[in-house]
């Protein structure tokens, strides 16, 4: 009787983890670059005198969906979208180097270039910082080049290059922030065949009807799972009362 509970708590809980990443990834259906997550699980069994029989599910693979979402055009200065594979690089909240393909940028009161998370955006040199009064352009290559407000066009300046990096799929995991990070958490370094377009952002990965038809999968597959949870607490009241008849 036990083992029937066992396999359908197990089975209840790894489909309670599963629609709460599907609704995590529902919800960021508009979060620019935002890239979808994926649980898998495996079967283990329960350690312990008399219990070789009984079994867990457990997640084995926790991960992203990289493949790139569709490139908006939005005609804004300081908006990229990353082409192909890669990464920009940024600085996390705990001051390590993270990768994001969210390319909506601001400035902030000093001008510091950062994501609209309020996270600098890195250059090969550290963080960008651009002056006030100046008009921005951002290259394919990451190249960032001002003009100032009242000059010539043809007066301009190169402040540095946005820091964009390819460490690999097999070699990029992403953490519970959101942001990518290498999987031994050393900073990749800037790969020249990682390309932008400027004036353009890219969307969300997220397939929205795919999700909702997971999520009612999900929900069908949850409501399975207790019902065998029910005939487990059926049939033991039988049994009790068998036994309490035969006694």
């Amino acid at each position: 009787m036990d083992r029937l509970i066992y396999v359908a708590m197990a089975g209840a809980q790894a489909t309670f983890e599963q629609q709460a990443v599907t609704s995590h990834n529902l919800a960021n259906l508009g979060t620019t670059g935002y890239k979808a997550e994926s649980v898998a699980y495996r079967s283990a069994p329960v350690q312990g005198p008399g219990l070789p029989t009984r079994t867990y599910a457990v997640a084995t693979t926790t991960g992203a969906d990289l493949a790139s979402g569709s490139v908006q055009r939005t005609d804004r200065a300081l908006d990229v979208a990353v082409q192909g594979d890669g990464f920009i690089a940024v600085q996390a909240r705990d001051g390590s180097e993270a990768y994001t393909r969210d390319g909506s940028f601001d400035l902030d009161a000093e001008g510091q270039l950062q994501t609209r998370n309020g996270l600098p955006v890195l250059g090969d040199g550290g963080p960008i910082v651009i002056p006030p009064d100046s008009t921005v352009s951002i290259a394919k290559d990451g190249t960032i080049s001002i003009t100032t407000n009242g000059q010539s066009a043809s007066n301009v300046t190169i402040l540095g290059q946005i820091k964009l990096v390819n460490p690999g799929r097999d070699n990029i995991v992403k953490g519970p922030d959101g942001l990518f990070r290498t999987r031994n958490g050393t900073p990749a370094d800037s790969d020249p065949d990682v390309t932008v377009v400027s004036g353009s952002i890219e969307s969300s990965n997220v397939n929205a009807v795919s999700s909702m038809v997971d999520m009612i999968n999900l929900a069908r597959q949850f409501d399975l799972q207790m019902k065998l949870l029910q005939d487990a607490d059926g049939n033991s009241q039988r049994a009790t009362q068998l036994l309490a008849t035969s006694g």
